[in-house]
């Protein structure tokens, strides 16, 4: 909510500076001459996010969708079998003379995502195999570790190790995975529920991931938007937001639950279980 009152105002601003009335009409009238375009077809994204309400894995997920719209650019759009695999390989490619619908219509497909791909697997296997293997990162969130004395402090801490990850191990789930698997004994001690630490890597880790150039989910937004991270950055609101939204909770205790009285007697129990196996 705070995001969107800070657009409506910056909205202002821009007031009368975008496309005409007109220029839209000429592209839907483009649009509707060389597609069909119609309401049914929205079924084809509802069905997309029914899938995803019904926590579908994600794998199993975009083929579904994958595969429905392959069906409609064949039976709807007229397209063939081999149009649509080439699209899916190489992209959508198509000359209309209109600069604008050019840039709208020719994107997409698997070769068009490859450097962001191949960014995303050596970010991985430098982040999961050189940094965690080393025990550089497990050294990093433990030093931090020592800081937190109190639950303020804590969580606060857990935001700093997340945006960390999210810098020098350049992916969002090293950033998420890391910190969520070494802290969570610390909240335990502190009796705090783990949907504390689940929030609090949302916050950090998820909603700061777009604004390192480098890291996979920044890389990502660059070639998607076409405008680089640094040009997007100061309106991406959300992600500013959300971990100092985070570090405020953790102050004034606002939405920080406690575990209850009997979990907490679980937790101890299991904890002391740990040790002795340890032993």
């Amino acid at each position: 909510m705070l995001s969107v009152i800070i657009y409506f105002f910056i909205g202002l601003t821009f007031k009368g500076k975008g496309s005409g009335v007109s220029d839209i009409a000429t592209l839907q009238q483009e649009l509707s001459d060389i597609f069909i375009i119609s309401p049914w077809l929205l079924l084809i994204p509802v069905i997309v996010l029914g899938i995803i309400a019904l926590k579908t894995p994600a794998i199993p997920g975009l083929v579904i969708g994958s595969i429905l719209g392959g069906v409609v650019a064949i039976i709807v759009q007229g397209e063939t079998i081999g149009s649509v695999l080439s699209i899916m390989v190489y992209g959508f490619e198509m000359e209309t003379g209109n600069e604008v619908l050019d840039n709208l219509l020719n994107n997409g497909g698997t070769e068009a995502m490859m450097y962001t791909v191949s960014l995303v697997m050596i970010a991985m296997s430098f982040g999961g195999m050189i940094l965690e293997t080393s025990g550089i990162m497990n050294t990093i969130v433990t030093s931090l570790l020592k800081m937190a004395k109190s639950t303020g402090s804590l969580i606060t801490t857990t935001v700093a190790i997340c945006v960390t990850a999210n810098i020098v191990a350049c992916d969002q789930y090293l950033s998420i995975l890391l910190p969520g698997r070494m802290y969570l004994t610390a909240y335990r001690k502190r009796e705090l529920h783990p949907k504390n630490l689940s929030r609090t890597l949302e916050d950090a880790g998820t909603m700061t991931s777009p604004l390192v150039p480098w890291n996979t989910c920044g890389a990502f937004m660059t070639a998607t938007l076409g405008v680089s991270t640094f040009q997007y950055a100061p309106y991406a609101l959300l992600c500013i937001i959300s971990p100092i939204i985070a570090i405020i909770y953790a102050y004034t205790g606002f939405t920080i639950e406690k575990l209850p009285k009997d979990n907490r007697m679980e937790e101890q129990v299991t904890e002391n279980n740990e040790v002795s196996v340890m032993l």
